[in-house]
């Protein structure tokens, strides 16, 4: 097994928080360029922008919430050399599970279908964290 492997979705997840600020950059050129914006409103308060711009913002937020306890599991679990195909496999659905999420949350923004992919993407957090756990018990 390669256990390199692990990082391609680790990559992927980094590409997606990466994508996520050229959007936010992207939808605030695009507010400016509309007109409407109260600059100094802006310069200290997020939420002045339009709900559009705030909406990626949010999801950059989440970008540093549960995918950091992706990167520490794959790195943990890369370590111990502990990847196998199962894991490769969770890794690749957590991150499509994320970019389900940042897509609803920067478009349609609905709640109960975003919090059902956030809820799944956390169960596959939880069963890469009991493989660690078991793993560590190996030790």
């Amino acid at each position: 097994m390669h256990t390199h492997l692990i990082f391609w979705p680790v990559l992927a997840q980094v590409l997606l928080t990466i994508s996520m600020f050229g959007l936010l950059g992207w939808r605030k050129a695009q507010a400016l360029k509309a007109g409407g914006i109260d600059l100094k409103a802006v310069k200290l308060n997020n939420n002045a922008w339009p709900d559009s711009v705030v909406q990626v913002g949010n999801n950059i937020n989440n970008q540093f919430e549960t995918p950091v306890l992706f990167y520490i599991l794959a790195v943990a679990l890369f370590m111990l050399g502990a990847v196998d195909t199962v894991v490769i496999a969770l890794a690749w659905l957590y991150v499509g599970l994320r970019v389900a999420h940042a897509v609803i949350h920067v478009t349609t923004n609905r709640v109960p279908m975003r919090m059902k992919v956030f809820t799944a993407g956390m169960l596959v957090l939880i069963i890469l964290a009991g493989m660690l756990g078991w793993q560590l018990t190996l030790l």
